[in-house]
């Protein structure tokens, strides 16, 4: 388990968020199943973005709308004491759950949880404006639903160039693990995602029969090489240390066995667990990709779309999150998570201020473990209320100060 401070907690300037929880959870869960019915891919989250503004207003909040989707919104006044960030698109993925609120929209899913993180960030909104209603909270505190976290480099860039950052001290932010039981959340402190790029790799030369190759450009072969190659080369010229890892998720190329086709392509991601060591690795992937393709002749036409950096926690923000949790769920709801090979534009915002991400478990103990961007996941709703709590109570301490 992972500890960052031995502070003792203030139950009183930080109280338990259940009882202000207790009488939203079930529409909130109706809310979650709402999203997941009606999934949106990235920069078309449109019904998600006006569903959200409905039930904030109706709570008599003042969301703000970001520029085509999107949005945040504040609660209390004064200076903001922190900002709390939740992702709101879909994937391009077929549903497989069988669920009776299964998506509605084929080839369209919710198969990150990120109706999960919508619902959380809601019910934190509507948790705090109920007790700012009961009592001025003491200061203000800023939720942002953003969009387009799954099209890189992200839509967290936009929330930035928005604006909606200034004046945001620190920010914290939620993602949900399907290997970890629910009730638990998992933190650590450093880097907690990996940089992530976009890859694809088109070759283009004189095709031919197969019984003649040294008569065509065998962009076959050449794809092959790269396939192959390309993630050797960046093993043995970038630290080991750094894990890059280069993996490719498509190849096409030709429709007949005895021809070789005149085009082709493949696509992949390249990942890596240090930043600086990202940044190198960009520019030797797109000449290794070329020196490869080179003796083949074929024409090379790349396009690698730089994605984002790793999510850096910081350990005053990772200490906010795991102070909050175990007031809320219990001394031992923190477990130390490892570094996620996956991308995240939340880094975009840990570059801007101080911040921390952590993982909220969705999996029922003793349930069965999925994995994130499949089909058939399936999070144990359960989930909603412990990251509400977690994240309200978060908030409750950036607010009063609470040492953690």
């Amino acid at each position: 388990m992972q500890t960052n401070s031995s502070a003792p907690t203030n139950p009183a300037a930080a109280p338990s968020i259940g009882v202000w929880l207790a009488p939203l959870l079930e529409d909130l869960t109706l809310f979650r199943r709402d999203l997941h019915m009606h999934p949106e891919l990235s920069h078309k989250e449109h019904r998600t973005t006006d569903r959200l503004v409905e039930r904030l207003e109706a709570a008599g909040l003042t969301p703000q709308r970001l520029e085509y989707t999107g949005l945040f919104v504040d609660i209390g006044s004064g200076p903001i004491k922190l900002g709390l960030r939740a992702d709101i698109d879909a994937l391009p993925v077929l549903e497989e759950t069988g669920l009776a609120y299964e998506s509605s929209s084929t080839g369209i899913a919710h198969a990150c949880g990120h109706d999960i993180h919508a619902t959380v960030m809601l019910g934190v909104a509507l948790v705090l404006a109920r007790m700012n209603d009961d009592e001025p909270l003491g200061g203000r505190i800023r939720v942002i639903f953003q969009p387009a976290e799954e099209m890189m480099p992200g839509g967290a860039l936009e929330v930035i160039e928005q604006g909606v950052l200034r004046d945001v001290p620190r920010i914290v932010a939620l993602h949900c693990d399907p290997h970890i039981d629910v009730g638990l959340v998992g933190t650590r402190i450093g880097a907690i995602t990996s940089a992530s790029d976009t890859v694809r790799v088109e070759l283009t030369g004189r095709g031919g029969h197969t019984s003649r190759p040294h008569l065509t450009e065998d962009l076959v072969f050449a794809l092959a090489n790269i396939a192959v190659n390309v993630p050797a080369v960046l093993s043995r010229r970038i630290d080991v240390r750094s894990a890059v890892s280069v993996v490719w998720g498509q190849i096409h190329a030709g429709s007949a066995p005895n021809a070789i086709p005149g085009h082709g392509f493949m696509s992949g991601t390249m990942r890596c667990l240090d930043g600086e060591a990202w940044e190198a690795a960009g520019d030797l992937l797109d000449s290794t990709v070329r020196q490869i393709a080179a003796p083949f002749g074929v024409d090379v036409h790349l396009e690698h779309t730089r994605g984002v950096p790793p999510v850096i926690n910081t350990e005053a923000e990772t200490g906010l999150l795991e102070a909050a949790a175990r007031a809320e769920l219990g001394p031992d709801a923190v477990v130390l998570t490892p570094q996620s090979m996956g991308g995240e534009d939340f880094a975009w915002m840990t570059q801007e201020v101080p911040g921390a991400m952590m993982r909220l478990g969705t999996r029922t103990p003793n349930g069965e473990t999925y994995d994130l961007h499949r089909g058939d996941y399936n999070p144990d709703e359960q989930a909603i209320g412990c990251g509400v709590r977690v994240m309200a109570n978060a908030a409750l301490r950036a607010i009063r100060g609470v040492r953690h």
